[in-house]
């Protein structure tokens, strides 16, 4: 609806009720369009269909890949949003990501805690609710800016600039974009996941990732000791969150399957084979057997068949079953096929490195059932991207029959080959590596986990090492706030961030000329006007 039309309806409305004195249909319509998501199911309804239609056009063409950055406050995903909307003028293709490790590590009231499902699964759909607050106040914040330019013009009698701003205003592109959210590996069994996930998209959340590992062993997917579940197991749980979804109306809401397989040596337990060849005997295939005789079973072994014959899988003193080196990928595959057969919407495989032939070997297979197979990956700082591509350089260079003689493969993280024909083709991979990957390896989304957890470590440091030594204030005002000001940054103007000019607003609509408002010209953020 207008600008417009929301005034006069507000209008119509408050004409009926004559003991509304004072209240203003234009406060109304401006108030309205503020809050245009009135719950997290209006967001997530919205921000669903947002990425069914980008999932749409990267089939189409693969160069219309999506992106997102982590985020584990409201803030830092504000301001992520603002910032993309001020450098490229709109969100689209543009994303947030809610990492659990992010929750784990800065959210919980235990403190920093490992990524190992130990954080208070309410802190996750906590954090979606705060992160589209910020979002919906972001957008409150702008068109309040376009409200008052509105007045200014009014109070001229500038008719045409007054229609140019209501057209901006009845094209406003909003703040809340979709959020991939992380639910790890269910923090349960099924039932506990669906509770959960009822919870993150009544937040807003539009999609949900869940992984193939063991609730209570659940690991880093770029560390060891990894155990996954066998596929009955993780299907009940992808066909919980379709249930959460269903129940709650976000018909087309989003399941992501992850499998850790690549780097899960082990499982917990023996999967389930009514008969040869079904899911189960597939996951029982890649197990590390030996052959038994009668004679060789021993009190508590556990037995399978295999091709006829007996074995005996290796059991560890965990209690878990280990899986034959080598198998990770097949099982990866594997597990893809069976994820998007039985309702996942988009896969994650988590890999050691990004090395986009490693994952394009694994998603041409899986394309070879389900064409239109596509990807969520995530560009780690996990990963050591200098040293990985300099070193993918330098073996393809080798393979080629270029001479590396002047290199040192162990040593090419070192600052000694900055500026070097290998560093500098292996940062033009790094650039290039999202739309590479989106293009051969069937990578629909790029995310990076978790961003501003290393930028506020590094930035932090940088104020700390200036302020507290010989620089002083000047640290503050010359690494800070003067780069602020001259890149236009919302947030110098931290007050306004922080919603004093709404508040002003409602103070004028409540009050009128009796409202006592904290933007008059003695407010230091004037000093930031130009």
């Amino acid at each position: 609806m207008s600008y417009q039309a929301l005034v006069e309806e507000a209008q119509k409305l408050i004409s009926s009720n004559e003991k509304w004195t004072g209240v203003s249909a234009d406060a109304v319509a401006r108030m309205r369009l503020q809050n245009r998501f009135q719950t997290g199911l209006d967001i997530a309804r919205y921000t669903a269909a947002i990425m069914r239609k980008d999932m749409a056009a990267y089939d189409r063409d693969p160069a219309d890949y999506t992106q997102s950055l982590g985020c584990w406050h409201g803030f830092i995903g504000q301001q992520k949003i603002i910032s993309i909307k001020k450098h490229f003028g709109n969100t689209d293709r543009r994303y947030l990501y809610l990492s659990g490790w992010m929750v784990a590590a800065l959210r919980s009231e235990f403190g920093p805690l490992p990524d190992q499902s130990m954080h208070e699964k309410t802190s996750v759909p906590a954090l979606i609710e705060e992160l589209y607050t910020f979002l919906r106040q972001a957008d409150a914040r702008e068109l309040g800016m376009l409200f008052r330019e509105i007045d200014k013009a009014r109070a001229s009698g500038d008719k045409v600039r007054e229609r140019q701003l209501q057209h901006s205003l009845d094209n406003f592109q909003t703040h809340v974009v979709p959020i991939i959210a992380d639910i790890d590996a269910g923090f349960g069994n099924a039932e506990a996941t669906y509770l959960l996930a009822k919870k993150m998209i009544e937040a807003g959340a539009c999609a949900l990732q869940i992984e193939n590992q063991v609730s209570d062993e659940k690991q880093c997917g770029h560390q060891d000791g990894k155990v996954t579940v066998p596929h009955e197991d993780f299907v009940s749980k992808i066909r919980a969150v379709r249930y959460a979804f269903l129940e709650l109306g976000v018909d087309d809401g989003i399941i992501v399957a992850r499998t850790d397989s690549l780097g899960a040596g082990l499982t917990k337990q023996i999967a389930f084979s009514a008969k040869d060849g079904d899911i189960g005997d597939q996951y029982n295939s890649f197990l590390d057997c030996d052959e038994v005789e009668a004679s060789q079973i021993k009190n508590g072994d556990v037995l399978i068949t295999r091709g006829g014959k007996v074995m005996r899988p290796k059991r560890l003193r965990s209690n878990l079953f280990q899986f034959r080196q080598g198998t990770g990928a097949d099982r990866c595959v594997l597990d893809c096929i069976n994820a998007l057969q039985n309702g996942a919407d988009l896969l994650w495989i988590e890999t050691e490195k990004p090395h986009i032939e490693q994952i394009a070997e694994m998603v041409d297979r899986v394309r070879e059932v389900i064409p239109n197979a596509k990807l969520v990956y995530n560009n780690s700082p996990s990963f050591n991207w200098t040293l990985n591509f300099r070193q993918q350089v330098f073996d393809a260079w080798n393979e080629s029959g270029k001479d590396t003689s002047s290199y040192d493969r162990s040593k090419l993280m070192s600052e000694t080959y900055d500026g070097t024909e290998l560093a500098t083709e292996a940062d033009e991979r790094i650039r290039t590596f999202q739309r590479d990957a989106a293009k051969r390896a069937g990578i629909f989304h790029h995310l990076i986990t978790l961003p501003t957890y290393h930028t506020a470590a590094l930035s932090t440091d940088n104020l700390a090492k200036e302020y507290f030594g010989e620089q002083g204030m000047l640290g503050y005002v010359a690494g800070v706030q003067r780069k602020e000001i001259r890149q236009g940054i919302a947030c110098v103007k931290h007050q306004i961030m922080a919603g004093s000019d709404i508040g002003d607003d409602h103070k004028e609509y409540f009050a009128g000329e009796a409202a006592l408002k904290a933007g008059g010209e003695h407010n230091t953020m004037n000093q930031f006007a130009a």
